[in-house]
C-alpha cells in the first residue's frame, strides 16, 4: 500500500507486550512440521495444488533457507507432494456464511493445513543440501525509518502512524515461525531515522536487548514513485558479520516479507539473503 494508514489489529499492543516478555522461542515439532495453504473446495485437483504449496512452505520453515524453492531437484519433489504429506485437514474460511445460489461448496476458499513427519521432512531437507534449523528462533527488535515525501517517522512501538506497518510485520514472521517487537521512543538513545541508518550493528544490538530482545534487524523504507513501490534497506549481524539486502518497487508487506525470509536465511547459518 502506498500510504501509511490501514486498519490495525486491536490486540496488536498485546501481541509486543508477549514478545518482548520472551527473547527466544523454541518451535515445537508440531508447529514447525505442518503448513497451510488456501485452496478452492475440497477436490482432489486443487489439493495437489495445495500439498505442491505445503511442501515449498514446511521446507522453507523448517530449514530457514529461502533459496530452496529455487532449487530444480525441488521440481521433482512437488511432482508427487501428496507422498510426503502424513495427514490433512480442511478449514471453510467461509464458515457460517450461507451457500450462495451459484455457488457450491467447492468452489469456498478453504485452508488445508498439511502434517508431516520430521523423519521425512529432514531427509528431504538433505536431499536438497540443506538442513533443519531446530535452535531456538531469536525475538528481533526492529529499527526501521520509514520515508513517505515529507512524511517520516520511525517505526517504535508507540508510534501512532506505524499500526499498519506493525501488524504486517507480524503477519510476515508468522509464517516462518519468526518474531518481532518493536522498541518504544525513549528506548531508542535518541536515535532519528537518519541515526538508525547510520548506526553499527553493535550498537542496535545492544539497544535490541535493553528491550528484552535478542537480536536487531536495522532498516529504511522510503516510497519511490519512479519505482510505484517501497524502496527496502535491511541490515542484520550474525556470527560477527553484517549481512545486507534490498527490495525495490513493493507494498511494504513484501517488504516486511523480504526483512523477515532474509533474518532467517542469516539466522538459520544458510549465508546472505
Amino acid at each position: 500500500m502506498p500510504g501509511f494508514s490501514r486498519l490495525a489489529a486491536a490486540a496488536i499492543g498485546i501481541i509486543a507486550a508477549c514478545l518482548i516478555a520472551r527473547p527466544v522461542i523454541a518451535a515445537t515439532s508440531a508447529e514447525l512440521y505442518q503448513a497451510q495453504a488456501i485452496v478452492t473446495g475440497t477436490g482432489e485437483v486443487n489439493r495437489q495444488i495445495g500439498f505442491r504449496e505445503c511442501l515449498d512452505k514446511v521446507l522453507v520453515k523448517v530449514s530457514g533457507d529461502q533459496r530452496l524453492t529455487q532449487k530444480p531437484e525441488i521440481l521433482a519433489l512437488r511432482d508427487k507432494a501428496g507422498h510426503f504429506v502424513q495427514s490433512f485437514r480442511y478449514h471453510d474460511r467461509l464458515e457460517g456464511i450461507p451457500v450462495h445460489d451459484e455457488q457450491g461448496t467447492h468452489d469456498r476458499p478453504h485452508d488445508l493445513t498439511c502434517l508431516y513427519k520430521p523423519a521425512v521432512v529432514n531427509k528431504l531437507l538433505a536431499q536438497l543440501g540443506s538442513r533443519p534449523w531446530l535452535g531456538e528462533r531469536p525475538l528481533i527488535a526492529v529499527f526501521m525509518g520509514a520515508e513517505q515525501g515529507a512524511r517520516h517517522f520511525v517505526l517504535t512501538s508507540d508510534e501512532a502512524r506505524g499500526d499498519a506497518m506493525r501488524e504486517s510485520f507480524a503477519n510476515a514472521a508468522g509464517p516462518l515461525l519468526m518474531r518481532v517487537s518493536f522498541p518504544k521512543t525513549e528506548e531508542l538513545g535518541g536515535l532519528d531515522e537518519k541515526a538508525l541508518m547510520a548506526a553499527n550493528m553493535a550498537r542496535l544490538d545492544q539497544l535490541a536487548r535493553k528491550t528484552g530482545a535478542a537480536r536487531a534487524l536495522a532498516g529504511s523504507i522510503v516510497w519511490s514513485d519512479k519505482e510505484l513501490g517501497w524502496i527496502a534497506d535491511w541490515r542484520l549481524a550474525d556470527r560477527g558479520k553484517t549481512y545486507r539486502w534490498q527490495v525495490r518497487g513493493v507494498s511494504f508487506d513484501e517488504a516486511f516479507r523480504v526483512a523477515i525470509r532474509g533474518a532467517a536465511q542469516i539466522l538459520s547459518g544458510h549465508g546472505q539473503p
